[in-house]
């Protein structure tokens, strides 16, 4: 092949190394073509190199923004230390009742407290949206409505239904003064259940053997992946009884005689707003405007929900995907939920 043939094909043949190399009669064509990828890997360790540095500054920026933005959230946020005068206090929960977002008792109670503390207050309006959740969420926050209604007795509290109060939404809400529905939401689900999947048959179709080493007769209690006892079964539901029992309390005390019990109350089952009201489980109609309006005669009203900032945003969705794998998914299907 001609050197014309050669450079047709080969752009890197005109470059000052290839020249010089070409021009160099004592180098051979296997010599040659090692120093040329000796070149060229030099070249791209640089170019790598480069955007690594590039990354690492971008992170650097991006870290350095999110402290600033951390920093202007906790300095020039909202404080509660305002003059506001009187006003309705609003706090939203939103989704389940779990140990993170809107129905965590670490995010709901600073709400509580801020709320009931701040003078200009007439009353606390919570607006629930929820399937349920967590027993042990719902019940801390319960305690702390408890506590804080005897430390302010003069200061009510009321729930606004959005769409859903079922199960853990309403085992909060029933800690309520008065609970306000609209004819359409969803009220109710006083049960707790625990569930979970069996992959015993799958795993023996599939010819794989579960290895499972307890120490601890029980240790390996509802173990997806282990056939079910008759004993863990009953133990099972005998902690779900416990729990109901504790839930039932709670709304019998919160409701007190207005409630009409019938044998479906504390079953499961969910109904209307408007067959809520009938029931006792609710109060009466209303939105958070119209229970402010007209119930507080404070219409003037203010969030004291804790929002996530943009930083928790962001670094949220970095760390969106840990621990969230179907096996660990499959367990926490164990754990008690009033939803």
């Amino acid at each position: 092949m001609s050197d014309q043939t050669r450079h047709d094909h080969d752009p890197a043949g005109d470059s000052p190394l290839d020249k010089r190399l070409a021009a160099d009669p004592t180098i051979s064509n296997w010599e040659r073509a090692t120093l040329e990828k000796l070149v060229f890997a030099t070249v791209q360790e640089r170019r790598a190199a480069r955007r690594w540095g590039i990354f690492f500054k971008l992170s650097f920026l991006l870290v350095a923004v999110l402290a600033l933005l951390t920093y202007y959230d906790s300095t020039f946020g909202f404080g509660g230390d305002e003059n506001l005068g009187r006003h309705t206090a609003l706090i939203e929960i939103n989704g389940e009742i779990e140990s993170e977002g809107s129905g965590a008792a670490d995010t709901v109670i600073p709400s509580l407290n801020k709320a009931f503390s701040d003078a200009g207050s007439a009353a606390v309006v919570m607006r629930i949206d929820s399937p349920g959740g967590s027993p042990v969420q719902a019940g801390i926050i319960v305690d702390e409505i408890q506590r804080l209604k005897r430390a302010y007795p003069d200061k009510p509290l009321y729930v606004v239904v959005d769409e859903i109060c079922a199960s853990g939404g309403y085992y909060i809400a029933s800690a309520a003064d008065r609970i306000y529905v609209n004819k359409a939401s969803i009220v109710g689900s006083v049960g707790v259940l625990m569930d979970s999947f069996g992959f015993v048959g799958t795993m023996e179709k599939l010819g794989v053997e579960r290895r499972l080493l307890t120490a601890g007769e029980n240790k390996g209690f509802l173990d997806p992946f282990s056939p079910q006892s008759d004993k863990h079964k009953a133990h099972a539901q005998a902690m779900l009884n416990e729990i109901h029992q504790q839930f039932i309390s709670v709304v019998r005390a919160g409701r007190g005689k207005r409630l009409k019990e019938t044998p479906e109350t504390f079953s499961g089952l969910y109904w209307t707003g408007a067959k809520a009201v009938q029931m006792g489980l609710a109060d009466g109609f209303g939105t958070v405007d119209t229970v402010a309006r007209d119930i507080v005669k404070a219409e003037d009203i203010v969030d004291y929900t804790a929002h996530e900032g943009l930083p928790e945003r962001v670094l949220k969705k970095f760390g969106a995907a840990v621990g969230n794998g179907a096996v660990s998914a499959a367990y926490k299907g164990a754990i008690p939920q009033v939803r």
